[in-house]
């Protein structure tokens, strides 16, 4: 082991993170002509709108327990 100038031993070589490539590294996939439905692709409005019914469905099981 060698010492540099500042004293310290240098760092060991970190094997795991070196950039040999490896099978699943970096891979891109073909986008579909047809990806489905997302919540991402709907407007803050119809969002809103889902989230507002659930709120509401949630309330009237709720309620449909609790009466």
């Amino acid at each position: 082991m060698t010492i540099l100038l500042t004293g310290l031993p240098p760092l060991p070589r970190n094997i795991i993170s070196s950039h040999v490539s490896h099978p699943h590294a970096h891979t891109h996939r073909a986008v579909s002509e047809n990806p489905g439905w997302s919540l991402l692709r709907l407007s803050a409005g119809q969002r809103l709108g889902i989230a507002f019914v659930v709120i509401a469905m949630v309330w009237a099981a709720t309620l449909a327990v609790i009466l």
